[in-house]
């Protein structure tokens, strides 16, 4: 589309939808300095097309954009809701604060495991980004179960006429080795599986296991390897293997974060060896070699303590005691920098927020924006959330958590509720135009819509395409240059449009009963899911998920 084409789009009114003619075109045709110079903003042909589309699908039948926002009414006409969100969802076409957040979070702020002075800055930094905004924000004190930190790693394998240092990270709740390393036999375990173990014996007990795993191509093999892992360390620990070392899954020998499937309950050094020096050991033991395999692991670790989520607030205009929760985790692994993971989603949910404000959007409910620490290991900060709010939970109209990254958002889970598919449908109309959306109404686990879940809060996790976003989990190059910054606009462009759709539709679903959230668990793969996240203990023993009868309630619909 050439530049002529884009004037039809330039009409009296256009400035009270995107702030200014001028920002809307200067997105659409590149970016007005100043502008990080990792993005190429919008100036593709193909994204022009996109953007136009969506941009008249935006305006279309809406004649009251041209008019300055209004004083709020006792209730919104429709008319008016389709206007506000059209307004709202093409801000995000105009040069924001989006990009320079997010370089300013990776960049300064850096990789933010919970617990780490990083992470704690990133809570600083994002009640000032809320807060420069005109957003009301707070932090919100939760309980982490024990402290968890990588100081430094190191190993060597040696055998006759070999001796060498693969780089090694150390998974997440691995234990600490003695000053000085722990040295026991490196065995081959082939794939971990039953008859790898069987034909190991007793030869595992004390020795260090070498796990052969798949490069991982996509998000379904980063949740397969879950699973997998999950069954493997089991056998292993019933063996009474020293500790798991695992082949390296990403390609150009990444090392990453993964998190011991039994959590804080670990009791032996775990850890990721390089690709190619894992894949090494593996040939010298296939060909009869004796190897020995010597870890060094120096871990901070510790007893419970106070962590803190963030949270933005835009208090409803006519139903304020009703909440929408548009939720991104805000902690990271510390290899990387966590653009993807989730840096991405945090900055678009703070401008939602920010453009909201700036608009001066008033919505019907409470919108809470919030940034949840604590999820990489093990989903406590909305955890902690749940439970400080369970006096408000059947008020909450819906949860939403996104965290796949910079890929196109394609669509939602619904967690297993047929009445909530229809509802984002509606939510999502006036961003048709970046569609097709699907939604996919199974239960999710592994990231932070769980304990809402849990608790029968209608739920929501968005799904994207992959992009990047699987080889690069939680690894070292979770790094700004791998994130879309067109997609982001437009991902961003879509959680507003679904957070401003469930804030103001009159339509609300029940909260679930612990005996309806329990069906759940029985007719899907949600047990299972919870099994491998090593959350099913905390869920059979009452310590997540809600209380109350076992007895169903009937469903509404």
């Amino acid at each position: 589309m050439d530049s002529g084409s884009h004037r039809a789009f330039v009409f009296p009114g256009l400035e009270s939808v995107a702030g200014s003619s001028l920002a809307v075109l200067e997105g659409l045709r590149g970016c007005s300095p100043p502008h990080p110079p990792w993005s190429p903003c919008l100036s593709t042909s193909s994204s022009r097309r996109l953007l136009s589309s969506f941009l008249s699908l935006s305006l279309l039948g809406s004649p009251a954009l041209a008019a300055e926002p209004s004083k709020p009414a006792a209730k919104t006409s429709p008319e008016t809701s389709r206007a506000e969100a059209a307004r709202l969802t093409a801000a995000f076409l105009g040069d924001t604060p989006l990009l320079s957040d997010l370089q300013s979070l990776v960049d300064e702020v850096g990789g933010r495991a919970t617990g780490s002075p990083a992470n704690l800055r990133s809570v600083d930094w994002a009640l000032a980004r809320f807060r420069e905004a005109g957003v009301e924000a707070r932090k919100e004190a939760f309980q982490m179960p024990g402290l968890w930190l990588e100081r430094s790693a190191s190993a060597s394998v040696r055998g006759a006429g070999v001796d060498y240092s693969p780089r090694i990270a150390a998974m997440p709740f691995s234990t600490a080795t003695p000053t000085g390393g722990m040295t026991a036999p490196l065995l081959d375990a082939g794939k971990g599986g039953e008859k790898d173990f069987q034909a190991l014996g007793q030869k595992a007990r004390g020795a260090f296991l070498l796990v052969e795993q798949a490069e991982l191509k996509d998000v379904d093999g980063l949740f397969r390897e879950y699973a997998e892992s999950a069954e493997i360390e089991q056998r292993a620990f019933a063996a009474g293997a020293a500790g798991v070392v695992y082949m390296g899954s990403r390609p150009n020998n990444l090392l990453y974060r993964h998190n011991v499937s039994v959590g804080l309950r670990n009791t032996r050094p775990m850890m990721v060896m390089e690709r190619d020096g894992a894949l090494r050991a593996q040939r010298l033991l296939r060909t009869g070699k004796t190897l020995t395999l010597t870890a060094q692991l120096d871990i901070q670790s510790g007893p419970a303590y106070e962590s803190y989520n963030v949270i933005g607030e835009i208090r409803g205009s006519t139903r304020p005691d009703e909440v929408v929760v548009v939720g991104a985790h805000l902690d990271s692994w510390d290899l990387g920098t966590g653009a993807l993971d989730n840096g991405a989603n945090v900055v678009a949910l703070i401008d939602v927020a920010r453009q909201m404000k700036r608009l001066g959007i008033k919505p019907a409910r409470t919108l809470r924006f919030a940034l949840w620490n604590g999820e990489e290991q093990g989903m406590y900060g909305s955890a902690g959330y749940v439970q400080a709010h369970e006096a408000e939970l059947d008020k909450h109209v819906m949860a939403s958590s996104f965290d796949i990254g910079c890929g196109r958002i394609n669509g939602f889970f619904t967690g297993g509720r047929p009445e909530l598919p229809p509802l984002v449908d509606r939510a999502l109309e006036p961003v048709k135009g970046l569609g097709p959306f699907t939604q996919v109404d199974a239960p999710i686990v592994g990231t932070d819509n769980f304990d809402f879940m849990l608790h029968g809060v209608p739920n929501l996790v968005a799904n994207q395409e992959p992009a990047l976003y699987g080889p690069n989990y939680h690894a070292r190059s979770d790094e700004l240059d791998k994130c879309d910054p067109q997609q982001l606009r437009l991902n961003t462009a879509i959680m507003g449009a679904l957070a401003y759709g469930f804030a103001q539709m009159d339509a609300k679903l029940p909260r679930q009963s612990r005996a309806q959230v329990e069906e759940l668990v029985r007719t899907t793969d949600l047990g299972q899911q919870m099994k491998s996240f090593n959350m099913w203990d905390e869920w059979t023993s009452g310590k997540r998920g809600r209380k109350g009868s076992t007895v169903a309630a009937p469903q509404s619909r």
